[in-house]
């Protein structure tokens, strides 16, 4: 499915649909330390409800399945949803998985325990997700905004990996990130209050073809209208420029996490 949103990308189309089978194998990167920082807070364990919007491949249902809480994943995607039903079924997981934009979900008052939304928070249309994430919380249930990115300004290979992003696909609107907390939209105080935010260093291992993969996977190039042609070019030259760093090495990264409860 196309998405086109004036706030990213410079509104041009962008279909996560398009980097599935990439995202599968290559966006499973989120280090044991990720899911601790929930684990640690009694969040997402132990027969709880969670809902994870924007799910993916199902990347935060399958690594945390083994806490004992009850997902339900769901995404914009048919794709990625496609993807995260056959990883779950193939590994055994008992996990439901939905079609649908975080703006249209259509689950039961108070439905869950926890919500969470990892790397996708920005997408959204908060006037109409707040109240609506609200609604589908038990009482004093939480809302987790969650995110891991590559901190370019203190990683060389990262960024040159995101000048060759750029040099491809001018309009990304993707890089330049730097290390700092999430940053809440407004609506959501009207419906929760803010319980804890944090952020925090830490580095991800990679191969050079897992962190190709990893940044062809990205909405700058495997989610983008590039060509096919266009694509392969830049996948040509970024590889040959990974040829010059060792076969293994970590990228600095950085996690953040907002955990709200319901009012």
């Amino acid at each position: 499915m196309e998405i086109k949103d004036k706030r990213i990308d410079r509104g041009n189309a962008f279909d996560w649909g398009r980097a599935s089978e990439d995202y599968a194998r290559y966006r499973d990167i989120y280090p044991e330390a990720f899911y601790k920082c929930l684990t640690d807070r009694g969040l997402c364990v132990n027969g709880q409800r969670v809902l994870d919007i924007g799910t993916g491949t199902g990347v935060l249902p399958r690594n945390m399945y083994k806490y004992g809480a009850l997902w339900t994943g769901t995404d914009i995607s048919e794709n990625q949803i496609i993807q995260a039903r056959l990883m779950s079924e193939n590994s055994g997981m008992d996990i439901s998985y939905h079609v649908s934009s975080a703006e249209d979900l259509v689950f039961g008052d108070g439905s869950f325990d926890v919500i969470t939304a990892c790397q996708c928070y920005w997408y959204f249309d908060h006037k109409r997700t707040a109240p609506l994430f609200a609604r589908l919380l038990n009482e004093s249930g939480k809302l987790v905004f969650m995110m891991m990115n590559w901190l370019p300004f203190e990683d060389e290979i990262a960024a040159e990996s995101e000048s060759l992003v750029l040099k491809y696909n001018l309009d990304w609107s993707g890089c330049g990130d730097t290390f700092r907390e999430i940053v809440l939209p407004q609506e959501y105080f009207k419906h929760f209050d803010l319980k804890e935010s944090f952020s925090f260093r830490l580095p991800v291992r990679f191969t050079r073809e897992s962190w190709n993969g990893r940044i062809k996977a990205c909405r700058g190039i495997g989610a983008s209208g590039l060509s096919d042609d266009e694509k392969a070019a830049w996948e040509k030259e970024h590889l040959e420029m990974l040829k010059t760093y060792p076969e293994e090495f970590n990228i600095a990264h950085y996690a953040a996490f907002a955990i709200l409860e319901k009012k």
